[in-house]
């Protein structure tokens, strides 16, 4: 992409680059609940307010006001709302439609949705 994006729609959703490369959405609450992977997607959370945590290969964070979490395809992950928190997501739109297409099934069946979109229910908890 070569050109500047100014985004003032009321959606939250901005589209960038050829292709579709990732998407921007202000978001809030915590993740699924559960340790899981993206095989072929990045995705990444900048906290505007409150906190989060994260489990990250093993490994727990918390990120406050100004932190950007990256997590490239491949990291076993999960992430909770310590505290009623703001954030921006960046994801790429298989993972927007990956969350659109949990959304709409029920908690025990998110593992075959997981494997639909390219990645995998690691262990609930």
């Amino acid at each position: 992409m070569t050109q500047a994006v100014v985004h003032s729609e009321g959606n939250g959703r901005l589209t960038v680059g050829a292709g579709s490369a990732f998407e921007i959405h202000e978001w809030a609450g915590g993740g699924p609940g559960y340790l899981h992977v993206h095989h072929e997607d990045d995705e990444a959370w900048h906290v505007i307010s409150g906190r989060l945590q994260f489990r990250l290969d093993g490994d727990v964070r918390e990120a406050g006001p100004g932190t950007t979490v990256w997590v490239p395809a491949g990291v076993v992950h999960d992430y909770a709302e310590l505290e009623e928190s703001r954030y921006l997501m960046i994801l790429t739109p298989r993972l927007r439609a990956l969350i659109d297409a949990l959304h709409e099934t029920p908690y025990d069946c998110h593992g075959e949705v997981m494997t639909r979109y390219a990645s995998e229910l690691i262990s609930y908890g």
